[in-house]
């Protein structure tokens, strides 16, 4: 029996990741119109889902990006959209709005690469993020049992929702491809005897992008 669902959509292509450039808060300007078709192909495919078995609500970060993915997930299936501080990706710091390229040059690599070592001045650490952004999204499956809940996110909730319901421990070498628009699901089933576990039932799913679309 399933009872709870978390659907992730990373948000479509930036104008930052266009560019090359670490989008933080300060400096995210958005979707381009490639983003822009890329969220929408994926909303009419979770549209037409949504009318067999409806979706809850949408959960999405602050992030400009983020907040057009969401707003037309949410538009699309009409239903409402949750923005929360604390689904944003992790704090870049001084990194933010420079090359990736010379960001990950100074740091000998990126995030990933040192997870205990700041990738630029002010910027998280790969393992905190995890450590806080894996603390919250327990408190949304907590908070939201038996529902099935969307979420327009950045790549990094996406791995973090497979360190926590993997149980990958933290600081573990583990990478994941996450394409712009893809989508992502997770169950959790009951059975007979009472036990839960959680299923991953598709990751990095880009079936609704068209050819011109897919980055």
């Amino acid at each position: 029996m399933i009872t709870t669902e978390l659907v992730f959509v990373r948000h479509g292509q930036a104008q930052c990741n266009a560019d090359g450039l670490v989008g933080g808060p300060r400096t995210c300007t958005g979707l381009t119109d490639r983003g822009y078709a890329q969220v929408e192909q994926a909303a009419h495919r979770l549209a037409a889902e949504h009318q067999r078995q409806p979706f809850d609500l949408v959960y999405t970060g602050p992030r400009v990006r983020l907040i057009q993915s969401g707003e037309i997930i949410s538009q699309a299936l009409q239903i409402p959209m949750s923005t929360d501080e604390r689904l944003d990706g992790p704090a870049h710091g001084d990194a933010d709005g420079k090359p990736w390229f010379t960001v990950k040059t100074a740091a000998d690599g990126g995030p990933h690469a040192h997870p205990n070592r700041q990738w630029a001045a002010g910027s998280d650490t790969w393992n905190n993020y995890l450590e806080r952004s894996s603390s919250f999204l327990r408190e949304i499956i907590d908070q939201h049992q038996g529902q099935r809940v969307l979420f327009a996110a950045h790549g990094e909730t996406v791995i973090t929702a497979h360190t926590l319901l993997l149980g990958i421990p933290i600081g573990s070498p583990s990478g994941f491809t996450v394409d712009h628009a893809s989508i992502t699901r997770w169950q959790e089933h009951h059975n007979r005897l009472g036990q839960t576990r959680w299923m991953l039932d598709r990751h990095n799913d880009t079936e609704h992008l068209t050819p011109e679309a897919a980055s």
